[in-house]
């Protein structure tokens, strides 16, 4: 088992709590519904992945390899890139800070982040 994925998936875990929340009661006063709904799907991902991460962490136990810790990895940078890119870029929206226009190309490298500790996970998986 890996406590460390573990605690960070649990962390993780209630930030999207949070996240979700302030989107749905914080942002309606200062954001248009388009700008939540970008919102809303870095929480939806970031969620979808702590339970990727976790799954990693559980993982780790009964297939100690490289692969398993990889994918614990990439989930971590995934929730970093795809997620962070989006909560970024609803800031920027909101405020219109111009100079983070750059933002939305880390958004895609987070999704082959995600896509890639997928398939380390189930490499990793071996019988």
């Amino acid at each position: 088992m890996n406590k460390g994925y573990l605690k960070t998936a649990a962390f993780l875990g209630a930030l999207s709590v949070m996240l979700g929340a302030f989107a749905a009661h914080g942002l309606k006063s200062i954001a248009d519904e388009q700008t939540i709904t970008i919102f809303n799907k870095g929480v939806q991902y970031q969620f979808y992945h702590v339970f990727a991460l976790a799954l990693a962490g559980i993982l780790f136990k009964t297939y100690p390899n490289k692969l398993i810790n990889v994918s614990g990895i990439l989930f971590l940078l995934g929730i970093s890139l795809f997620s962070g890119s989006l909560y970024v870029y609803t800031f920027k929206t909101i405020y219109a800070v111009a100079c983070l226009n750059w933002i939305v190309f880390l958004t895609p490298l987070g999704g082959l982040f995600f896509i890639a500790g997928w398939v380390c996970l189930a490499l990793g998986i071996k019988e």
